[in-house]
């Protein structure tokens, strides 16, 4: 009782201290305050472990904490990305009949007629806050993310702060289903279900969802809902669900060969069901993108996806040490050819985690995409602070914690966005990633050790 008493005394005082931090750090942070961001960050990642730990067994109380913590953000703008001003501009189109994926904010702007006030309401204060490559490119967001843009738009199409608010809630639901769904799939793999909480607690989901929205959560959420499917044999809604999962965000069709093992166990209808669960994920996507097809769609959207692999770099690690390479060698930038050559290594990896590795389990199809994106992010040229959702979430069916520290280490990311402008300190991308690789290292030998002990038994 007494202990009880204690842990109850203890966890008010963490938690008021996190909501306090919280509020400084949605209200009154900037983001080129680089020492006040991760000095607030790394307060609230060590008191929010220390709340999980003391609570091990209270799911439901972690559970009301972590919506509390949401809900402080939910009447103010995202301080640390630009990029919702560009969700609300598409939203509003799509309102209006017109496809984001045929005009950039800049056609509209440099309209002589006009025309784009009548069409996007605020459209100078949009444009004027989502920033220069969000202005002169065509939208590259899928077509359930800008559903849910639409939906702001719908309820809140006058007001900037209103339809924050209400992509904030759609957010919030995707992680409470997240929370729900992981739980239940955790109990169905018999690891401990408070395992979820090293997600839905995570400063770095409350503040890079939440806060900042970006829509990983609305993804990561139909993904996990495939996933609990699959694991049921209800491989037909799981296909489904991972085609919407993908017109969220596309990178889950980088785990569409990993599946094959899995469908392989059924030697007699295996290759079939494969070919169905791929032909209803990708038929869905087409279904879901069926409003915006046309041949100018397809050309301004492939051209938007593949200037992320050839025109921008940031927070990369394998691409900035060849890139440094390139111009001791040729004494130039060469992204452009190495944006082209990376994925390819991607590609091999990916193939050799599908007929190398067993990825007969949910819990081997699970560590097989953790691996898979981990690889993918290590080859990119560019990597904003909020993708590392994607192998944080994994991680949790996993042996694996390495993302944990990855979601940590990746706010030094923010240090580029100073009071000059943007300029990135690559000691601080070397600490970054030396410190990530460095733990899965030891991971790795950590887990071999423990299999080879538990062999000897």
């Amino acid at each position: 009782m007494l202990i009880t008493l204690k842990n109850n005394r203890t966890t008010i005082l963490l938690v008021f201290l996190c909501m306090l931090f919280y509020i400084v750090f949605a209200y009154d942070l900037d983001r080129s305050d680089f020492i006040k961001l991760i000095t607030l960050f790394g307060a609230l990642f060590f008191i929010s472990y220390k709340i999980i730990q003391i609570n091990q067994d209270r799911f439901w109380l972690l559970a009301g904490i972590g919506i509390i913590f949401r809900l402080l953000f939910i009447a103010v703008l995202p301080n640390l990305s630009q990029d919702f001003y560009r969700f609300i501009w598409d939203g509003r189109l799509i309102t209006q009949g017109i496809s984001p994926y045929l005009f950039t904010p800049e056609n509209y702007i440099e309209d002589t007629s006009n025309s784009f006030v009548t069409i996007v309401n605020q459209a100078q204060e949009l444009y004027n806050g989502m920033g220069s490559l969000n202005r002169s490119h065509f939208s590259n967001y899928p077509a359930i993310n800008q559903l849910c843009f639409a939906i702001a738009s719908v309820f809140a199409g006058k007001s900037i702060l209103g339809s924050v608010m209400v992509v904030r809630i759609i957010l919030i639901l995707a992680d409470i289903g997240i929370l729900c769904i992981g739980k239940k799939l955790l109990v169905k793999l018999h690891l401990n279900p408070n395992q979820i909480f090293w997600y839905f607690l995570n400063p770095f989901i409350v503040i890079e969802l939440t806060g900042n929205l970006h829509f990983e959560g609305v993804m990561l959420f139909f993904l996990i809902a495939s996933l609990y499917l699959l694991h049921q044999k209800k491989w037909l809604g799981s296909a489904g669900l991972l085609g919407i999962s993908v017109s969220v965000k596309l990178i889950p069709l980088l785990f569409l060969p990993l599946y094959y093992r899995w469908f392989s166990t059924d030697l007699n209808k295996g290759f079939f069901k494969l070919a169905g669960f791929y032909f209803i994920v990708l038929g869905t996507v087409i279904f879901t993108f069926t409003p915006f097809l046309s041949a100018q769609f397809i050309s301004n959207f492939s051209k938007t996806i593949f200037l992320w692999f050839q025109n921008f770099e940031f927070n990369a690690s394998i691409y900035y040490i060849i890139r440094w390479m390139g111009f001791k060698i040729v004494g130039w930038n060469m992204i452009a050819i190495i944006g082209k050559i990376l994925p390819l290594f991607v590609i091999l990896f990916i193939l050799l985690f599908t007929f190398l590795r067993k990825n007969k389990s949910t819990q081997q199809l699970i560590t097989s995409m953790l691996f898979g994106v981990s690889i993918y992010f290590l080859f990119s040229t560019t990597i904003h602070p909020w993708y590392i959702a994607t192998p944080l979430l994994l991680s949790v069916f996993t042996k694996y914690k390495f993302p944990i520290i990855w979601s940590l280490a990746v706010i030094l990311s923010y240090n580029a966005f100073g009071v000059d402008g943007f300029s990135e300190n690559l000691y601080l991308v070397a600490l970054e990633y030396l410190t990530v690789i460095g733990f899965f290292i030891w991971e790795l030998i950590k887990l071999r050790k423990e299999t080879v002990f538990s062999s000897k038994l």
